[in-house]
């Protein structure tokens, strides 16, 4: 292996990103491992140490040391004559509040080295640390700023650093960030004259949406993916900003509270691929009937959490924007259910893959006219419980209809009034099983005691069939395993 070329070598060391151990023992196969090892382990700040900023201090230039002794800042660093590698260099992905966290737990351990306050001695290093990157990276891709809590506060982080001379140069190729409204509008205006090449932009606005961050979304040429956030701001402020997004959007996030955000200023983002709305909870999203009549011709992805459509408003909508829709979750946080709703999906969207929707435990029918109707389906995300199907019924329905769907997922929304027994998991396995192999999850949210999984005498009949190759594989998921979880597709995000 050790005679692989490089290209081999950086594809297979991509693929050890995540496993920090096994990274740090190529680093002492020879200088090549090394090097690769050291270019992913150094990549974003969120994977440092402590120990990693100690050696950035010792690459500090000698102003910058000089401004930490002034200032009575005296950080223990590794004895070295010169660095092997230009570590800072690596550094691809910088979050702010990293950076000053990691900064303030060094200093706050040592804290018999500092003769100002730990808040002020914070600040100047992580500055410091900050000009460092922006001298040392050639292009930065991705950057989180927004205020943070320290010190038994929000702090809000200082930008002075935008207009360090080389953050022309790092910043230009900007293609991520991540931030919050409320912080320096003279960073959004600086940062806009900088870098017209951001892809991907999460911002949460607050209270007030300042104008040099609206001139900063108008001012990116390939702005495709966003996420926004909306929490007290007035509707007026929202629409105006929201019509500021260019139409190389492909894939819109929208969450926050429904009754201050107007659809009517995304009406024109006709390149949507994805669409996804998470509102606070309300009887009705407000104004989906904004998009009734609207063709969003590429759109293929439509996800509503909590607040939700009327059924009639989402319906017009499905039949004008459905024949593409390869993903669809509705409402599936707030438990809604509407069985015209559910017989239009089966109408309208054809080439439908995944599907996450209600059904209720008298409409067994709807499921299976679906199942016949979207031929291309997947992976389907059944509600189970109370009001809605039976998880025996539910999964009888899926292996006995559909032949291509490999992902099926029981979603136990409420108490299982019968439990299904392992006779019934055998006849199900055994009668269609259709030589295929599915994967089937188990979402238990509520701990329901009578969901499939409790019952030991089913997972011997699940581990049997594991054996025999008909379930690839079986997961449960409870209450906060879903971020552990995302390789299971309903969990993706943008």
């Amino acid at each position: 292996m050790s005679q692989l070329p490089v290209d081999c070598l950086n594809e297979i060391f991509e693929c050890l990103a995540d496993e920090k151990p096994s990274l740090q023992s190529c680093i002492l196969v020879n200088r090549l491992w090394c090097k690769l090892s050291i270019k992913i382990l150094w990549r974003n700040v969120w994977n440092y140490s402590t120990k990693n900023y100690r050696t950035l201090v010792a690459h500090l230039p000698t102003e910058s040391k000089e401004m930490l002794h002034i200032n009575g800042i005296n950080i223990l660093t590794p004895t070295f004559k010169f660095p092997i590698f230009n570590y800072a260099s690596f550094c691809k992905v910088i979050s702010i509040e990293q950076v000053y966290c990691k900064i303030w737990y060094l200093l706050k351990n040592q804290q018999s080295c500092l003769s100002q306050n730990l808040k002020v001695s914070t600040n100047i290093t992580a500055q410091e640390i900050i000009k460092l990157f922006l001298k040392q990276v050639p292009s930065l891709k991705r950057l989180k700023i927004s205020k943070f809590w320290q010190f038994s506060s929000w702090q809000t982080p200082d930008t002075n650093f935008i207009f360090h001379p080389k953050a022309k140069d790092s910043l230009k190729y900007l293609s991520e960030l991540h931030c919050t409204s409320n912080i320096s509008p003279e960073f959004f205006a600086q940062l806009s004259r900088i870098s017209h090449n951001i892809v991907k932009l999460n911002v949460t606005i607050k209270n007030d949406i300042p104008n040099e961050l609206a001139e900063l979304i108008s001012s990116q040429k390939r702005l495709a993916c966003s996420n926004i956030g909306i929490y007290n701001v007035s509707t007026d402020l929202i629409d105006l900003f929201l019509k500021k997004l260019p139409d190389t959007l492909t894939k819109l996030n929208l969450y926050g509270r429904v009754d201050i955000v107007s659809l009517s200023s995304i009406v024109n983002l006709t390149n949507l691929r994805v669409l996804q709305l998470k509102f606070a909870y309300g009887e009705w999203f407000k104004n989906f009937e904004i998009l009734e009549y609207i063709v969003f011709s590429q759109l293929q992805i439509l996800k509503i959490f909590s607040a939700c459509p009327k059924s009639e408003s989402l319906i017009k909508f499905l039949k004008n924007n459905g024949k593409n829709l390869k993903e669809i979750y509705i409402c599936e946080d707030s438990g809604y259910s509407n069985n015209l709703l559910n017989l239009s999906i089966s109408s309208f969207c054809p080439v439908l893959e995944k599907l996450s929707t209600g059904i209720k435990n008298n409409e067994l029918d709807t499921l299976e006219i679906i199942l016949d109707s979207c031929r291309y389906l997947k992976a389907i995300k059944i509600w189970c419980g109370d009001s809605y199907l039976k998880d025996k019924e539910a999964l009888e329905a899926v292996m006995k209809y559909s032949k291509n769907i490999s992902e099926i997922v029981l979603d136990y929304q409420d108490d299982v009034q019968t439990r299904m027994l392992p006779e019934d998991l055998e006849y199900i396995f055994t009668r269609y099983n259709s030589q295929r192999s599915v994967l089937l999850v188990v979402n238990n949210y509520f701990d329901i005691m009578n969901s499939l999984e409790k019952n030991s005498e089913n997972m011997k009949i699940i581990r049997k069939y594991i054996g025999l190759g008909v379930i690839k594989e079986f997961k449960v998921i409870h209450c906060g395993d879903v971020e552990s979880d995302t390789y299971i597709s309903f969990y993706g995000i943008l």
